[in-house]
């Protein structure tokens, strides 16, 4: 499997990028607009404060995403029968702000965006008629009025020795979302499966973004775009011994866009059901999802 390492300011990232997702559902970026610092700043303050009890007063309400989730209650992927060995902070702009930590994450959470809907115009520019006329909208519009992507801010840490046999950090699973925009995570560990049933690691070399498909995007594409399972493997050695944080976005559609037949709205609700066993309500326009 080749992901391809592509250089953002070159003339034909573009057409590399719209290859390497079609072939692959991933694609690394380097030399991109994300500061590698104001990513390093988010880790390095989210890891401290979840290694705090501060984190237990902002669980989330009955059904809702927003907020912290703690170990005890991860996800558990779907297929799967053991839970993920993780914890993790679910940010929206319009959401809580934990006391103590700077507006980072805000930056990173808007400038994530700014990239993402540039790689959607990309993609809109890259993809064929035929399958641009089955869209209901171009894909950069998708995301325009969208409450719910979401920043995940995610903490595996340190083994115990007490985990499951066959305990995952992140269960083999394929994203929702119409993009995923992953800076580097502290450690290694990210894997895709291709087509012939084999794990390869994915790319994590300091200051690069990685860039998987959704479900969404497949969806609306009609597989064109397909969504490639990953998943991130329990480390063994001194890596058992390390934390490893990691900031991926998930750039959504809008609620009432049609993605091949079911809107953004109905296609999230079932597979939370799924996941997490909760049930969403639409938004209103102008208001904030919860």
């Amino acid at each position: 499997m080749n992901i391809d390492t592509i250089d953002f300011r070159h003339p034909e990232a573009p057409r590399r990028f719209d290859s390497s997702l079609r072939d692959t559902g991933f694609a690394v970026l380097v030399h991109h607009p994300l500061s590698p610092d104001l990513v390093g700043r988010v880790q390095d303050e989210w890891l401290a404060w979840f290694r705090t009890d501060h984190k237990f007063e902002y669980l989330p309400a009955p059904g809702a995403q927003e907020g912290y989730h703690p170990q005890s209650g991860a996800e558990t992927a779907v297929g799967a029968t053991i839970p993920d060995v993780k914890e993790l902070f679910h940010w929206y702009p319009w959401g809580r702000h934990p006391d103590g930590l700077s507006d980072a994450v805000a930056d990173l959470h808007r400038t994530a965006t700014d990239l993402g809907t540039t790689l959607l115009g990309w993609l809109g520019d890259e993809t064929p008629t035929h399958i641009a006329a089955q869209l209901s909208m171009p894909l950069a519009q998708m995301i325009e009025g969208s409450h719910r992507t979401l920043l995940r801010i995610l903490h595996y840490p340190p083994l115990t020795g007490a985990e499951p046999p066959g305990s995952m950090r992140a269960a083999a699973h394929e994203d929702i979302n119409l993009l995923t925009v992953l800076p580097a995570a502290t450690r290694p560990g990210l894997q895709v499966l291709d087509t012939a049933g084999r794990w390869h690691d994915v790319p994590c070399d300091p200051g690069s973004v990685v860039i998987n498909s959704g479900d969404m995007l497949a969806s609306a594409t009609g597989g064109y775009y397909p969504s490639t399972t990953h998943r991130v493997l329990l480390p063994d050695g001194d890596e058992a011994l390390h934390s490893r944080v990691a900031t991926p976005l998930f750039l959504h559609a809008a609620d009432g866009v049609d993605l091949g037949g079911r809107t953004a709205f109905e296609f999230l609700r079932a597979r939370l059901r799924e996941i997490r066993g909760i049930d969403i309500e639409p938004s209103a326009p102008g208001a904030q999802p919860g």
